[in-house]
Formats: structure tokens, sequence, C-alpha cells
């Protein structure tokens, strides 16, 4: 008989939520995996049956992202924070110049270490509007002969996310993609390199993925240590020494469920149906709710919003966890509340918290 277990409604920014079948597979396949009498946590990382779980995971990302060959898909270590000093290590050449685009916090980061490697500079930055919106394309100053222009494709704390990506031309184009990668489809060929960490929509925290153009790879600086080198990565298919087996594991099982689901197209779709629900209750609420992020620059990701006094926010957080809802409080720096509806957030759970909004405004308008 089926055990009944409980499940809370988890917005939580992460690590965040999985698909609740992909927990029950790898709770079934957890002791004895595939025959082999041990868990795939005990296998061996050269073996044939990991090897099998390591490469299913590289062709389903392939094919959900439409990747095409002349990329490399790397499992990494170390979270999107250490791309931030890799990618300037790599490819920060020394008398060219690097271009961020500024929208939030982790942008922040990655410009403060990429300045430790070499000399960079802001194309764009909406920190003066405290970080409400992301630059239209046309605003963006960057030189052609840069080696590289970044931005960070969702926002987390703040609530915003890029609807349409620039068209660098020969400026190669790195995205930090950590919290909404594989939420809609996108268009690889405008990337030059993708990193995210896979705690919000690929898997569980450990792993990281680098997407990664192979002529890019050609250019990159071989003085630096050998773990911090992409190429070192590549040649190695991710297993020069022993990855994050487990969670590359079970990021080809949410690889899977997203394939289930319809791919890309059915998951954007969903997500879109979720942020609605919340958006609309902010949206109708006469400002009782009123959202951080400008409508045009709304993520679908991370609904940020404030409610129109701080003695009722905190009753508002207060009444929320007693029912259930984990994980909305706003990021400690801005306040506030977040919903994070990352895509294994059932719309279930954006559907009874949208309703709750309502019956709190209506019991305390």
């Amino acid at each position: 008989m089926k055990l009944q277990v409980h499940r809370t409604y988890n917005f939580n920014a992460g690590p965040s939520a999985l698909p609740c079948s992909v927990l029950e597979k790898a709770q079934a396949e957890l002791i004895d995996f595939r025959g082999t009498g041990m868990s795939v946590m005990e296998l061996s990382h050269r073996s044939h049956t990991y090897e099998e779980v390591h490469n299913q995971a590289i062709s389903s990302l392939k094919e959900l992202l439409s990747i095409p060959d002349s990329y490399e898909i790397l499992f990494l270590q170390g979270g999107a924070s250490l791309q931030f000093s890799m990618i300037p290590m790599n490819f920060l050449t020394q008398g060219k110049k690097a271009s961020y685009i500024m929208t939030g916090s982790w942008s922040e980061k990655a410009f403060s270490e990429a300045k430790l490697f070499g000399d960079v500079y802001h194309a764009a930055s909406t920190k003066e509007g405290n970080y409400r919106s992301i630059p239209k394309v046309e605003q963006l100053q960057y030189h052609p002969e840069d080696s590289y222009l970044h931005l960070t494709s969702n926002n987390t704390i703040y609530g915003t996310q890029w609807k349409n990506f620039p068209d660098s031309g020969n400026v190669p184009l790195i995205a930090d993609m950590s919290s909404d990668i594989l939420s809609k489809p996108i268009d690889v060929n405008k990337f030059a390199l993708i990193y995210a960490g896979a705690q919000k929509n690929l898997g569980p925290s450990g792993v990281t993925v680098v997407i990664i153009r192979k002529d890019l790879l050609e250019q990159a600086n071989t003085s630096i240590p050998t773990m911090l080198k992409y190429s070192t990565h590549a040649k190695n298919n991710s297993l020069y020494n022993t990855p994050p087996t487990f969670g590359i594991y079970m990021l080809g099982e949410v690889l899977n469920w997203v394939s289930e689901l319809g791919g890309l197209t059915a998951i954007s779709e969903q997500n879109e149906q979720k942020a609605k629900l919340i958006y609309d209750a902010i949206d109708s609420s006469n400002d009782f709710y009123f959202g951080h992020a400008d409508q045009d620059s709304r993520s679908l990701m991370n609904l940020t919003f404030n409610l129109k006094t701080e003695e009722l926010e905190k009753k508002f957080l207060k009444q929320a966890k007693e029912e259930g809802f984990v994980g909305v409080n706003g990021h400690r720096s801005i306040g506030g509340c977040r919903v994070s509806a990352y895509n294994a957030v059932p719309i279930e759970a954006c559907k009874a918290f949208s309703e709750f909004m309502i019956d709190f405004q209506t019991k305390n308008n």
C-alpha cells in the first residue's frame, strides 16, 4: 500500500520544488539502481551504468533546448557563483574589455568577480530604479571588440526577466540562466555560453550546467588552473574528476519529466498560467498589493510584491506560513513577498496562493 505523504506548497527560491513523480522514482531506485545492487550514489563514475545516466542527461538537454552540435554541454560544480570567476579567467582577454548588463544582485556579483581579472564596464544598468526593469535592447552600450557581453536572464530577488535577448553580433553573448533555464523555449544560437545552477528548474543543488560554443572554447586562456579550464571538462565529457553523480541522475529525470509534459512549449504555457494567477490577484487589488517589477519586465519565475503597509505585510507572511505556504518571504536584501513558481511548482499551488491573497485582502481591507 502506498503511503500518504504530506507535500507542502513550496515557493522557495532555491533549492526549490522538484517534481513529485521524479522524487518517487528516485526513492524507488535509491537502494538498487537498475539491478546493480547499489544506489546510483554508490556507482563508480567510470562504470558503464553511470555513463549511460550521464550521457542520457546530456542528450535530453540537447533535445529539449535544441542545442546544435557546435556546442558542448558540461556538468560542473561550484554553482553559478564559480562561473562568475571562471568566465573572465577563461575569456577576458588581456588588453580587451568585457561588458556587463546590470539588472540585480547576481549581475553585481558577476561584475565584482570579473573586476578581479581585467577591465569590465556596465553596458547598461537599472540600479537607479531599484532594479524594477530590464534595459531596452536599444539602450545597451557595448563595444564590438569586447571579449564578451554578460547578462542575467532572470533576477530572483527583484522579480524581473528578459523577454527578448540582444543580438550581440560578433561579441560573444554570455548568460546566467540559473533561475529560468528550461522554463520556456530559447534560441541557444544567440549565445556563446549559457550557465545555470541546477537548483531552480533543472534538479537538486550541486550541479551547474554550462552550454558553451566550441569556437569560444578554442579562444580560452590556457594559463589557468586545470580544473578552472572549460576545455578540461569538455575534453573529458565532464568526467575529469568525480562529478556530482546523484545530482546529474536527478537532472536527467527532471528532463524526462519535462519531455513527458510536452517539452518547453507546454512548460512555458503552464508557467504563464501560474504567474497570471498571482499577478491577477495583485493587479485587481486596488494597490492593496503592488508589484516590485515594472509590468513589461515581470518574471514568470519569481513574482515579487509588497502590501500597502509594513504591518499588513508581516501579518500576511505570518498567515501564509500558517496556511502551509513555504518560502514566501522576500529576499532579505529588499524584504516584501516573493512567490517562486518554478517549473515543478504545480498550478494548484499557485491557485491556492492566489485564493489566499484574495481572501486576505477581503478580511483586511
